[in-house]
């Protein structure tokens, strides 16, 4: 029981690492029309998981699990830089890098030794950090994929809600849904070999790249 509620206290929206903070373009595509409604909405959000989420991120996190099971530092440091070199705007760059050292300094205060080999990985994406963490409380790799999948679907539904807008029924409505889509998404990504881990979407690189220079934004990417 204990390593599940330790998975609860990783993904929780509490977590003081910022996530709610960022909408990773979105509130560009919004400020764009790209995204309108809710269900333009759920089809934005379902495709970034398609083609980032459970294509780059989730694999990533995979390997970095199982390099810090078995203390690989050179596989820590391997997959932390790729998946920032992958990151393709500035916003999206600084958002590993602010993410990953906020609970590069949180972990510690929840008895969490950092092995000085890693703790440049630590300092560049949020993964590695989680990765980490889930090792040493024994989380099941299985359980901490589907947390950071729904922590994901949740945090970026929740910043749909708010600026598109839509209600509190409608933000839940789509939660059902795309959540219907984890349990496949994740074993597509448990079944990616190392030279296929990439993401694809050009949309949201684009919409990054405007928001930085966007007028008026309440989120930070």
């Amino acid at each position: 029981m204990l390593p599940n509620l330790r998975l609860f206290q990783l993904i929780s929206p509490s977590l003081p690492v910022g996530a709610f903070t960022y909408s990773q373009g979105l509130e560009w595509a919004i400020e764009a029309g790209w995204v309108t409604n809710a269900k333009e909405l759920h089809d934005w959000l379902l495709g970034v998981l398609q083609q980032s989420v459970t294509s780059l991120e989730l694999p990533v996190l995979i390997r970095l699990y199982h390099a810090f099971e078995k203390q690989d530092w050179d596989q820590v440091t391997y997959w932390s830089t790729y998946l920032y070199a992958s990151r393709e705007t500035s916003e999206l760059r600084a958002e590993e890098r602010q993410r990953g050292k906020a609970l590069s300094v949180l972990l510690p205060s929840l008895d969490i030794e950092i092995p000085e080999a890693s703790e440049s990985s630590l300092h560049l994406t949020q993964l590695a950090g989680m990765a980490l963490a889930a090792s040493r409380w024994q989380i099941p790799l299985d359980q901490l994929c589907s947390g950071y999948l729904w922590s994901w679907i949740e945090n970026s539904v929740m910043a749909g809600v708010k600026l598109v807008p839509l209600g509190q029924t409608q933000g839940q409505q789509l939660l059902m849904t795309l959540s219907e889509a984890l349990p496949e998404l994740q074993q597509q990504a448990m079944q990616i070999r190392d030279e296929d881990v990439a993401g694809c979407t050009p949309a949201l690189a684009i919409a990054s790249s405007r928001h930085e220079t966007q007028y008026t934004r309440l989120f930070r990417s």
